[in-house]
């Protein structure tokens, strides 16, 4: 009698093993989950042992699901979810809590800093702000709602759109007055230009190359700078002093109103970049009947209104 097979099966390991097969990856899995990838390996493992199947063909550096593996991937999806759902059915009524996701540019330069008037008006709403660069599932990660910035496409069907973005140099006064006055965009070649480095390439728009020659500068040649990996790093180092960047607006409006940050080129060009993108607001399904939710997408839409 094999006494393994007769143990129950570990919640754990099916978390582990159901996000294991959808990402295809241990590593990946083990990310989203908080532990390491050894334990969802081992949990996968067990979980081979105790149902006597194979649920993963183990390729050098990837996963691929075996015929067993894929239909009790499936089940067990489809059971995980039924818990969910279940659990929110019965859970004791509390404050209510509203997951926000969005990247961390928006979050830190747009969102956080408007919050204190939402919770001016609406203390009894919390509102948790799951900023980072990776798109989440609101479904499957039980979240409200999505702040996405896309072509329209992309953001999917009902998305309310906010705003769009335009690119313009900004600095801070300081730097503006200490170097001006800047007429051209030819002159901005003479400056120390702070750059957005973007590996996946998703924003060529904030290149300093792709904005000159739309603006058209001829073959310019751009001095190199400060280099940053996120964007709220760069516009952080424009207010300090350090540099010309390339301001995204309406994103950086506030740091203009407040006097941080001024736009020192005087010139009537402009470069029309990314106009089919803009900041999309997508509510799930779960939440859209919700009072809280409701209140807080008209509180949304009206500050997206006024920038």
């Amino acid at each position: 009698m094999d006494r393994a097979r007769d143990l129950p099966v570990s919640l754990d390991a099916l978390r582990g093993f159901e996000a294991a097969a959808r990402l295809l990856s241990f590593t990946a899995a083990a990310r989203e989950l908080f532990v390491t990838q050894s334990a969802v390996s081992r949990q996968v493992q067990h979980l081979e042992e105790q149902l006597g199947v194979k649920l993963f063909h183990r390729r050098t550096r990837a996963l691929q699901l075996t015929e067993p593996g894929a239909l009790y991937f499936r089940e067990v999806a489809r059971a995980l979810q039924q818990l969910r759902e279940a659990t929110a059915t019965v859970r004791a009524p509390a404050n209510p809590v509203i997951t926000v996701t969005t990247t961390v540019t928006f979050a830190s330069l747009w969102l956080v800093p408007r919050l204190t008037r939402f919770q001016a008006s609406h203390s009894d709403i919390a509102i948790h702000v799951a900023a980072e660069n990776a798109v989440r599932s609101l479904d499957r990660d039980g979240l409200d709602l999505a702040v996405r910035y896309s072509g329209h496409d992309l953001a999917g069907e009902g998305a309310l759109r906010l705003f769009g973005e335009r690119v313009a140099p900004v600095c801070s006064p300081e730097f503006a007055k200490k170097r001006g006055p800047i007429r051209s965009p030819e002159d901005l070649l003479r400056m120390p230009l702070l750059h957005f480095e973007d590996p996946d390439v998703a924003t060529p728009w904030l290149s300093w190359e792709v904005w000159l020659e739309a603006m058209r500068v001829r073959n310019p040649k751009v001095p190199r700078g400060l280099r940053f990996s996120h964007y709220d790093q760069l516009v952080q180092a424009a207010s300090a002093g350090q540099g010309i960047g390339l301001g995204r607006f309406p994103i950086v409006q506030r740091l203009l109103n407040e006097g941080g940050l001024v736009t020192p080129l005087r010139s009537n060009r402009e470069a029309n970049l990314a106009q089919n993108r803009a900041y999309w607001l997508i509510v799930a399904p779960h939440a859209q009947n919700r009072p809280e939710v409701k209140t807080f997408v008209r509180w949304l839409r009206r500050e997206a209104q006024g920038t």
